[in-house]
């Protein structure tokens, strides 16, 4: 029993953290997929009348699992064939452990595709 008890804050503390890392790998998957989504609408869009609100909207409608307001969405692009658009994406992350912040940062993810 003491064993247990002594070994038990030690578990729960790695469960934890590995539940927190989890959740912030998933943000980072639905980030990354998020820009792909949003380069590839860019690609196709040049012909829309903004083409940056369309890869921008594409990139808000595929993270549906982030925060909206804390989405950050760039698009680059001189809309012409065969130049490159690059969407950028950041959103911010921190890892809590039973109320301690480990770590604060900022996932960041770019995705560059050529416009057709």
């Amino acid at each position: 029993m003491v064993e247990f008890a002594v070994i038990l804050p030690i578990f729960v503390v790695l469960l934890f953290g590995i539940i927190q890392f989890g959740i912030v790998f998933n943000n980072y998957v639905t980030l990354t997929d998020a820009t792909r989504a949003g380069a590839r609408a860019g690609a196709v869009a040049r012909y829309d009348a903004n083409p940056s609100q369309t890869a921008t909207s594409a990139v808000q409608t595929s993270a549906t699992d982030l925060n909206q307001s804390n989405l950050n969405v760039s698009v680059n692009s001189t809309w012409q064939p065969g130049s490159d658009i690059t969407v950028q994406a950041t959103y911010p992350y921190s890892i809590n452990l039973l109320g301690w912040v480990i770590s604060v940062g900022t996932l960041t993810s770019t995705t560059t595709e050529r416009v057709e």
